[in-house]
């Protein structure tokens, strides 16, 4: 069996090993080691520049004595970081049985810790016959003990604690209006110039869209993958986000972020997709999985001729197979202990829920595994409990310690304000952290991440201002993109010179931005929500790097007082600004704690019909002296609603009004006005939030918790 030669190849070196997978500097060199159970025969091929056609170095593998089982290993003297490699692997090629060995291909080691990807890049070479090493990604030899944490560990912030900043790497800073230097928009570095705007909003974790390598390319002719959902690498940082263009520049530039993100106190917590790559179905390019051991690393039809599609995405992970179990819980130790991540937000992980003939497990083995990995303990762990064929496990997700994206609490909430019949009880339910969902599991609120809007959708100001979804720029006639929004344009389809349905939209916007955050659970908002970001109804950008997804800075100025709405809604949920002589306790405690009762108009008398659109929430904590009302209004019509007499002297005050005109909207907690009265009017469309306090004038802790 031949493999393509290029210089003469030399001898295979020995006194390897194939513990750990990967390429690991050693002593003396670097042990490379690769799976593949049906290969033949295996490469291990150097390069210089990453756009090199020719290798520097060749190196076939003996399997007499440089594989062990179904590893394949060996020990290269004098190899040293920053050198440059990739694989070719030989062996049958048989698609109808799943074989799709090709030693013309250029493979990326499933477990190199960096990756080059070459301004030639093809991802089409990679799908036609013969040699693509010019435009093929490389794997980056990387010693991860060679850099200076200076004393960073993970936050470990409890959830309870915590306000998930949903965001793009790329397109916080990739503006020009961001203020960041040419060089770093875009990129880790000017995401690191931002983190005092980060700090100012109040956010505690920023959730990252994915920075595992990832092809740019999968994505319609002409267009890009700009999400970053078709990885090629599960343990490298992608280098498109790097300022830096030296080979091992992304690893240490993504550190870098994650260490100044520690210091001011805010949290990292990786996107990731582990349930497909970007090889696609067959007609995919062969970059490294497919080339490799196409049978194990993916879940294969028909004999192995097909491949398994509940992602959506052409092809599906194998994660319950040994050795893929083995590669995701690899990656995740990797990016907590070398990278000091603080968590994990998993793509649809519903998908590994599945077995390798695609049905749900009770038990499945690299959920548990994950769950149960010494190395994770205090990771927090965000499942995206449903996947792309059906399979829906919110509320049922197994495991003890996963938090789940609530995607009920999105459409629920989103179905109350555009008035939907009915939608008041499951309104109710979600705010004080889903029971309905999750009381019969006994786990805290903060199982559930309570979201409204998120990447995948509508951004918030286009949920108030489209109907329908708008993705011609897609190239697709507008067929993709979900058609179920759940959205009200108030009146109007798009922007509109109407100051009548502007400030209606706006309201809105305030009303779902305090709903998200003052119920129970983990609050995330996306990236640009408090600035009104605006996607122009595109609710499926995943392809677009341009204008249209970028966070537009100049919106700052625009709409200032939701900015500031976000910022106070953010300091009142964390600042434990109620004191007695026992405790501080945050305003999310307090609310956990309290005793609760609903209220409709009058006390004590909340309408559930499908024609309601209103309800009120009492809450009392007679041991730190604080009485909360908040009152929620999607009636077209304003509403009188009493109030609770406590009996004790302390007038209520008001913290919130989204009716009213900002700086009125909400008020400092400690600069609360009184309200006079046992009724307060709320205008249609509007979210008030009341308060007593036995000291009212207290004032707030500001140090970072």
């Amino acid at each position: 069996m031949q493999i393509r030669r290029g210089p003469p190849l030399e001898s295979s070196a020995t006194s390897s090993r194939s513990s750990p997978l990967g390429a690991t500097v050693v002593e003396g060199g670097v042990n490379f080691s690769l799976f593949s159970r049906t290969a033949a025969a295996v490469e291990l091929v150097f390069f210089d520049r990453e756009s090199d056609s020719t290798p520097s170095r060749v190196i076939r593998l003996d399997p007499a004595t440089n594989r062990t089982y179904h590893y394949w290993h060996v020990f290269v003297p004098g190899v040293s970081p920053g050198q440059l490699y990739g694989y070719r692997v030989d062996g049958p090629s048989d698609p109808a049985r799943g074989l799709r060995f090709d030693p013309a291909k250029l493979l990326l080691d499933p477990y190199a810790r960096g990756v080059v990807i070459p301004t030639t890049y093809d991802c089409e070479a990679a799908k036609r016959e013969g040699d693509n090493a010019a435009t093929a990604m490389k794997g980056v030899v990387v010693d991860p003990s060679k850099y200076d944490w200076e004393g960073d560990l993970p936050l470990s912030r409890p959830s309870s604690r915590t306000i998930i900043y949903e965001m793009h790497v790329r397109g916080f800073t990739r503006h020009p209006s961001s203020g960041v230097g040419e060089q770093a928009r875009g990129t880790y570095a000017g995401l690191v110039e931002k983190i005092p705007y980060l700090r100012e909003l109040g956010i505690t974790a920023v959730e990252l869209l994915p920075v595992f390598a990832f092809d740019a390319q999968a994505c319609p002719p002409g267009l890009v993958n700009y999400w970053g959902y078709q990885p090629v690498s599960f343990f490298a940082p992608h280098p498109a986000y790097s300022s830096r263009r030296d080979a091992l520049g992304p690893v240490d530039e993504f550190r870098d972020l994650v260490k100044a993100l520690h210091r001011a106190g805010i949290e990292v917590i990786l996107d990731v997709v582990f349930n497909h790559t970007a090889e696609g179905d067959r007609t995919g390019p062969t970059l490294s999985f497919r080339g490799i051991d196409n049978p194990t690393y993916y879940i294969l039809e028909e004999e192995g001729a097909r491949y398994a599609d509940y992602t959506g995405c052409g092809n599906t992970l194998n994660g319950n197979h040994p050795i893929v179990r083995r590669m995701i819980v690899d990656s995740l130790r990797y990016w907590v202990e070398e990278m000091h991540v603080d968590g994990f937000r998993f793509d649809l992980a519903s998908i590994l829920a599945r077995d390798s003939a695609g049905q749900p497990l009770p038990n499945p083995p690299v959920l548990w595994d994950i769950e149960s990995e010494p190395a994770l303990a205090g990771t927090k762990l965000i499942a995206e409990a449903w996947d792309a064929a059906g399979l829906y496990q919110v509320g049922s997700f197994v495991g003890d310690a996963w938090k789940e994206w609530n995607g009920r609490f999105r459409d629920d909430v989103r179905d109350f304000f555009r008035g939907e019949p009915g939608a008041v009880r499951r309104l109710a339910d979600r705010m004080v952290g889903s029971p309905e969902i999750y009381g019969g599991e006994g786990r805290e609120a903060e199982q559930s991440v309570n979201f409204v809007t998120c990447h995948d959708g509508f951004t918030l100001n286009d949920l108030v201002s489209y109907n329908q979804k708008h993705n011609q720029e897609n190239g697709e006639d507008n067929r993709d993109g979900a058609n179920d929004n759940r959205s009200w344009n108030c009146g109007v389809e798009g922007p509109t010179d109407d100051p009548a349905v502007e400030a209606l939209r706006n309201r809105q916007v305030k009303n779902f931005l305090a709903v998200t955050m003052m119920s129970l659970g983990v609050p995330m908002i996306l990236m640009g929500d408090e600035v009104r970001r605006t996607q122009h109804g595109n609710n499926n950008a995943y392809c677009l790097d341009d204008e249209t997804t970028w966070f537009d800075w100049t919106l700052l100025a625009k709409h200032p007082d939701v900015h500031r709405f976000v910022s106070l809604l953010a300091a009142r949920r964390l600042l434990r600004d109620v004191e007695n002589e026992r405790r501080r306790v945050s305003l999310n405690t307090l609310l956990q704690e309290a005793k609760k009762a609903w209220h409709g108009v009058k006390q004590y008398a909340p309408d559930w019909g499908d024609g309601s659109h209103s309800v009120a929430l009492g809450a009392e904590l007679r041991s730190e002296g604080i009485h909360f009302h908040l009152i929620l209004n999607a009636y077209w019509e304003p509403l009188e609603f009493e109030l609770p007499n406590l009996g004790d002297g302390q007038p209520w005050r008001r913290w919130i009004d989204t009716a009213l005109e900002p700086p009125h909207d909400i008020a400092p907690w400690q600069a609360a006005p009184t309200v006079p009265g046992d009724t307060y009017r709320v205008e249609s469309r509007s979210v008030v939030m009341l308060f007593t306090a036995a000291r009212p004038d207290a004032n707030p802790s500001t140090r970072d918790l």
